[in-house]
């Protein structure tokens, strides 16, 4: 689901192509410290501490755990919050729970873009991109990204569709209102009889 902060982002006509997050591999090292410290304290405070006093000290032991535990909540919201998204228009960075930084690279003044790979990022599906433009930026690169292959695809499609104006493709289709307009023009221009446009302005109005 696309959070509210990135849609107030969007300019108009502005369409969001593709997200991606860094792995879930740093997710993992950053809060696997703290998740294994919460589950060694709950086995101790659970299979020990209520040995020695039943109430007060186990209570006292659970709250001490929300300490770590708070911790890794901390590092998944950092972490979903760190998103790399491809518009139709540009390449954007977005990061920080409260505190919003966001950096974006335009796709019609992205001139190259590298993708790196280990054998363990491909094995595990990671990588770097490093988007080299004609703005003073110049050099943007997105670490550890997860799935770098697709989403290297899709900015370079997106780039694509800019540079020759292709927009991307309405899937509702026409407009009622266009459709029966589209009618009333070729009823006008005698390419279709009165009992052919009533039923086709009839199936238009029920679809």
């Amino acid at each position: 689901m696309t959070d509210s902060y990135l849609k107030r982002l969007l300019g108009e006509h502005e369409e969001i192509l593709h997200t991606a997050h860094q792995h879930w591999f740093l997710l993992l090292r950053d809060a696997a410290p703290e998740l294994a410290l919460t589950i060694l304290g709950a086995v101790l405070v659970t299979q020990i501490w209520t040995q020695i006093a039943r109430t007060s000290y186990a209570a006292l032991g659970y709250l001490v755990l929300l300490i770590p535990f708070g911790m890794v909540i901390k590092d998944y919201l950092i972490w979903a919050n760190h998103k790399y998204v491809v518009t139709s228009h540009r390449v954007i960075q977005l990061f920080g729970v409260f505190n919003k930084n966001v950096t974006d690279s335009s796709l019609d003044k992205v001139n190259d873009v590298k993708l790196e790979q280990s054998f363990f990022g491909r094995l595990f599906g990671y990588g770097d991109i490093q988007i080299l433009t004609a703005s003073e930026m110049g050099i943007n690169r997105f670490t550890r990204i997860g799935r770098p292959v697709k989403f290297k695809s899709a900015m370079l499609n997106a780039k694509q569709h800019l540079e020759h104006g292709e927009g991307k493709p309405n899937a509702s289709g026409p407009s009622q209102q266009a459709l029966i307009a589209n009618l009333d023009a070729l009823h006008a221009a005698g390419v279709l009889s009165s009992e052919e446009y009533a039923a086709k302005k009839a199936n238009v109005t029920k679809g």
